[in-house]
């Protein structure tokens, strides 16, 4: 494969049934704070809006991130691995918490050898006062 200087990329949406993985990473501190999915129409949203969308497996829809929390994630870079089938977000994250559960990263499960895992880190909000369920 040629490379690339300037030229548009054509993702590679064929595989993962036309879902890609998309790292999220905070642009300031480097902490990683998720892993979604995109599809073709969120990676068109995210580049048209400047704003992380990403596909929802459970809902089976578009979602923009921060849309009901408030707690969207800014896109300041956007990386595509070699194959262009992952793509990294690097995002200025609004309110500080990336985690629907109330942490500022999903990742906040440490696990030891033995399998046990300890919650690492604060929360930052109330999922139920946020989400009012």
């Amino acid at each position: 494969m040629a490379e690339m200087n300037g030229d548009k990329i054509k993702l590679d949406f064929s595989k993962g049934s036309g879902l890609l993985p998309a790292i999220v990473q905070d642009h300031e501190s480097g902490k990683v704070l998720m892993l979604a999915y995109i599809n073709e129409a969120s990676w068109t949203k995210t580049l048209e809006t400047g704003e992380a969308h990403y596909w929802s497996r459970t809902r089976q829809e578009i979602w923009h991130k921060g849309g009901t929390s408030g707690h969207v994630q800014i896109i300041r870079e956007v990386y595509a691995d070699c194959d262009n089938d992952t793509v990294l977000f690097r995002v200025d994250q609004v309110g500080g918490a990336a985690c629907h559960t109330g942490y500022e990263t999903c990742f906040h499960k440490s696990i030891d050898r033995d399998g046990r895992a300890t919650v690492v880190g604060e929360k930052v909000f109330d999922p139920e006062k946020v989400y009012k369920k």
